[in-house]
């Protein structure tokens, strides 16, 4: 138990590291990882499975019983991040419809499970953190879906519903599969939970690894377009941190739950639109995906490890 907790502290605490490793590895060696492609669906489908499985129920229960905080930072996330994402759109890559689709995309999907990690981190409320994930889960196959047909739609043919109902199937499902075996079967998933997080981490590092490989050709075409994606997705991850957290505090939050917001209002699922834009819209359109889960798990990882020397 001991070796598996140090592992998974480890991997959280130096997860941009590992990302950026396992990315450069997946780029230059993507004809290795040609087997995994196909389960970039699997790996999110488990990382939602393993949230519904760890979800701790007397802490979501408290949440509930108090959603103020819990609406305020999903109401932030999807008028903030979504306003910043079409603005950044629009200023950076009006000429490209696809790395356009592909910013869309990134900025209208779910909370990243990284959110969770790093508010944990950065002593915000975890609790708050997972509930907010878990709202978003709920609403996303519609949100998402109805955003990127309005906003994206004008730029690129995108069906509604194909979009919608993988959603469903990769997101909501598995969320819902994991609170019903931990609601059925708590008594043996209590066996379980001590490995979620670290099996998370590996999910996680199986969907990198099967983007980036996918994506490859696409980001050897695009080199030249690299620097100005990586700039538009500081901006699309950073501003509604900022505004995020100064939101929340305006709004009298008080601090330990301004941090999880500030997560949350910051980090997208970027796997999840990644692997959407190579399935609906092309591989190009996962290109600005792929950056911002580069860009947003090393500034989380900064702003967490900030937070983390300060008192809350």
């Amino acid at each position: 138990m001991k070796f598996i907790q140090i592992v998974s502290l480890i991997i959280s605490k130096y997860l941009p590291f590992w990302i950026v490793l396992l990315s450069l590895i997946a780029y230059f060696f993507s004809d290795f990882f040609r087997p995994i492609r196909s389960l970039t669906g699997v790996g999110l489908g488990m990382i939602f499975l393993l949230m519904g499985l760890s979800l701790s129920t007397e802490k979501l229960i408290s949440v509930i019983k108090n959603p103020k905080f819990a609406l305020i930072g999903v109401l932030l996330k999807w008028t903030v991040m979504v306003a910043i994402t079409i603005g950044i759109a629009n200023i950076f890559f009006k000429d490209s419809a696809e790395l356009a689709t592909g910013i869309i995309l990134a900025g209208t999907v779910p909370s990243g499970t990284s959110a969770n990690i790093y508010t944990f981190i950065a002593g915000g409320e975890a609790a708050l953190s997972i509930t907010m994930a878990t709202m978003d889960t709920i609403i996303s196959p519609l949100l998402t879906s109805s955003l990127v047909q309005f906003f994206a739609g004008k730029l690129i043919p995108i069906a509604f519903w194909p979009l919608f109902l993988n959603i469903i199937y990769i997101v909501f499902l598995p969320l819902f599969l994991g609170l019903l075996l931990q609601w059925k079967f708590s008594k043996r998933i209590e066996v379980v939970k001590p490995y979620t997080a670290v099996l998370s981490q590996i999910a996680l590092f199986i969907v990198v690894l099967s983007v980036i490989s996918s994506a490859q050709s696409s980001l050897k075409n695009n080199l030249s377009e690299l620097p100005i994606i990586f700039v538009a997705v500081f901006f699309q991850v950073s501003i509604p941190m900022l505004v995020g957290y100064w939101g929340a505090r305006w709004w009298k939050v008080p601090e330990q739950y301004a941090r999880a917001i500030l997560f949350h209002t910051g980090i997208c699922n970027t796997a999840l639109a990644a692997t959407l834009a190579m399935e609906h819209v092309s591989s190009l359109a996962a290109v600005p995906a792929v950056a911002n889960m580069v860009v947003n798990l090393t500034l989380g990882a900064i702003v967490a490890n900030f937070f983390a020397n300060k008192k809350v």
